[in-house]
């Protein structure tokens, strides 16, 4: 591929003076989804860096948005198989009652 596209890249953090994991998800234009990846563990790295205690867990799973960024574009997107039912998987998943945003 020699175009540019849009991705999205998650990366996952460690807060050791928290106790507890982040996830990141920043946007990127490169030329592949390896070029992405590691511009985004590159600013993984730098972020850690002006962070006290924060670790990169070596953790980075992209996802190309091809268009440009905009209103309703999608910019990430997971699929996991499982039985659960709806709540139960939210729960499991996303809805711990643990989580932080922002």
């Amino acid at each position: 591929m020699t175009d540019v596209s849009w991705y999205g890249v998650r990366c996952v953090f460690r807060h050791h003076h928290l106790d507890v994991y982040e996830e990141r998800v920043t946007l990127w234009t490169a030329r592949s989804l390896d070029e992405a990846i590691a511009r985004a563990e590159t600013e993984a790295r730098e972020y850690c860096e002006m962070l006290d205690a924060v670790e990169y867990v070596n953790f980075a799973e992209a996802f190309r948005i091809g268009d440009v960024p905009g209103e309703g574009v999608e910019v990430f997107s997971l699929m996991r198989e499982s039985e659960l039912p709806p709540g139960e998987y939210v729960r499991r998943f996303f809805a711990t009652g643990d989580e932080r945003s922002g």
